[in-house]
């Protein structure tokens, strides 16, 4: 790319000019603007340009015509692998700034991104608040971004990416910068406890973000993986905007990533939607190790966006709505981190039934209800032993997959799990059989030396309807569960319902309807 002379015109004078509709060389009837702290972006006809502001601003320099133009390919580049219909290409602006022209002749006066575009409307931030974004596109997202994370290269040994001293410098300069800008009103009390929490968790997670590292789980990742950088379009998903201007914001651990996630959707209340994308991501990947590290990656996407919002009440003028807003936001998202300080005491919950009695049903209702990260037998089983979730076994009882040494190592391998998350202040249920009063008692006795909450659900249907729903999933071939019909039998033959004491932890949940 040839950027010409770092030189520019004032850049307010090209973006005046870029809202005349008979700039653009494809035809547009009117262009929309939409501010962000370090864009300015066009929407025109089918298409949108986005211009980078002239700014400098510690972690990010657009302060070069260079440099943005620079980043306009970085962006295209880092973006296509997630929204590759999306971004087309970095475009020249030239001619003057009273007549610019998009990919004209001559010196480039400014650079931009050019895209397909697509409705504001589609957005997933504005369909959560119209109530238009169904809870189960979380589950297209977390394939989304499990996939995604799978296919992009980990950063190598002689990188820094991975030290605990390059993860905790944008979480301390969060605060550094905070403190500077008088106009976000953050609480300086409340900046000092969380700064101090940050820097304590930064030593006691040291080792396990020095693990990750060398496990390759820091990656090239999006970096700002937030509901406004995502779309629900057309029944895709759409996943745009990712960070260029600082790779140490995107060469980051999976784990920060996904909390971007969970803590925008924390902050909208948007619990179900959190809990159904935080359990679909780690049923596809299995990195359940990252819930160790979810709630310190969380509370830094929180004041990443207090930060962002006290940026947003500098810009605008003194007294207006829209510094008390942004004013507001900051303070939402302070409160919102400390809470990620804050442990609760973890419940365990395991099921307890036949082959098609509704465990997983069950188990997925108590993660919408209550937040429950939940782990189930039959996903698990098949990780556990190299097989895709997908894939159908026509095992017979106690061969293959199901024999009883198999099964020993599933229980043993689900209840190591539970102790990681239960560990780390995270309720857990165990969606599996529990036909073996052996493993029952190992989980509770779990439950017992973590202090934990203990509850079992004992899921109950009529054998007909178990036999029928059994021919019903294995028909569909659509579910991890490779039980048939001969294996229901087999369970109905040596069935024993729970002994009195564990009766009495348990809730019956009848099903057959």
């Amino acid at each position: 790319m040839s950027n010409g002379s770092n030189a520019t015109p004032p850049q307010s004078e090209l973006l005046a000019a870029l809202r005349d509709p008979a700039i653009y060389p494809w035809p547009v009837d009117a262009v929309e603007v939409i501010e962000t702290h370090i864009s300015t972006v066009f929407l025109a006809g089918d298409h949108v340009l986005k211009i980078k502001k002239p700014l400098d601003l510690g972690f990010l320099d657009f302060s070069t015509l260079e440099r943005r133009g620079w980043f306009c390919e970085e962006e295209v580049r880092l973006n296509s692998r997630l929204a590759p219909d999306w971004y087309l290409r970095p475009v020249p602006i030239s001619g003057t700034v009273a007549a610019p022209e998009i990919e004209g002749g001559g010196e480039p006066l400014e650079w931009g991104v050019l895209m397909r575009r697509f409705p504001q409307s589609a957005l997933a931030d504005a369909r959560l608040d119209r109530g238009e974004l169904p809870v189960n596109v979380m589950d297209g997202l977390a394939r989304v971004v499990a996939e995604f994370h799978a296919e992009i290269p980990a950063a190598g040994p002689d990188t820094d990416y991975g030290t605990v001293d390059s993860v905790l410098a944008p979480m301390l300069q969060n605060f550094e910068q905070l403190r500077e800008l008088d106009a976000a009103g953050a609480d300086p009390a409340v900046l000092d406890a969380l700064e101090a929490w940050v820097q304590t968790q930064g030593e006691e997670l040291g080792e396990l973000i020095d693990a990750r590292f060398q496990g390759g789980f820091v990656r090239e990742c999006h970096g700002d993986l937030h509901l406004g950088n995502i779309a629900w379009h057309e029944d895709e998903v759409i996943v745009f905007d990712a960070i260029e201007f600082e790779p140490y914001l995107r060469w980051i651990d999976v784990a920060n990533e996904v909390a971007f996630v969970v803590m925008d959707l924390d902050h909208r209340g948007a619990y179900d939607h959190r809990h159904r994308f935080l359990n679909a991501y780690l049923e596809h990947t299995g990195d359940y190790g990252m819930m160790r590290l979810l709630r310190f990656y969380a509370a830094y996407r929180a004041m990443v966006r207090a930060k962002i919002n006290g940026f947003m009440a500098s810009q605008a003028e003194e007294g207006s709505e829209a510094r008390q807003a942004a004013r507001q936001q900051v303070t939402a998202y302070m409160a919102l981190a400390q809470g990620y300080t804050q442990l609760r005491r973890p419940e365990l919950v395991i099921t307890h039934g036949l082959s098609g009695s509704g465990k997983t049903q069950v188990a997925g209702e108590l993660v919408a209800a209550e937040g429950h990260l939940r782990l189930r037998s039959d996903v698990e089983r098949k990780r556990l032993f190299g097989v895709a979730p997908e894939e159908r076994r026509d095992d017979e009882p106690e061969a293959g997959l199901y024999t009883p040494e198999a099964t020993e190592r599933t229980y043993s391998h689900l209840e190591g799990l539970a102790r990681e998350m239960l560990e780390a202040g995270w309720s857990v249920v165990v969606d599996a059989a529990f036909l073996d009063p052996r493993h029952r008692e190992a989980f509770r006795a779990l439950a017992e030396e973590l202090e934990c909450g203990f509850r079992i659900l004992d899921v109950q249907a009529a054998p007909d309807v178990l036999r029928e729903r059994v021919r019903a999933r294995a028909r569909a071939g659509a579910d991890a569960s490779d039980a048939t019909v001969d294996v229901l039998e087999h369970q109905l033959a040596d069935y024993e319902p729970l002994s009195g004491d564990e009766a009495a932890l348990a809730q019956v949940i009848r099903t057959d309807d």
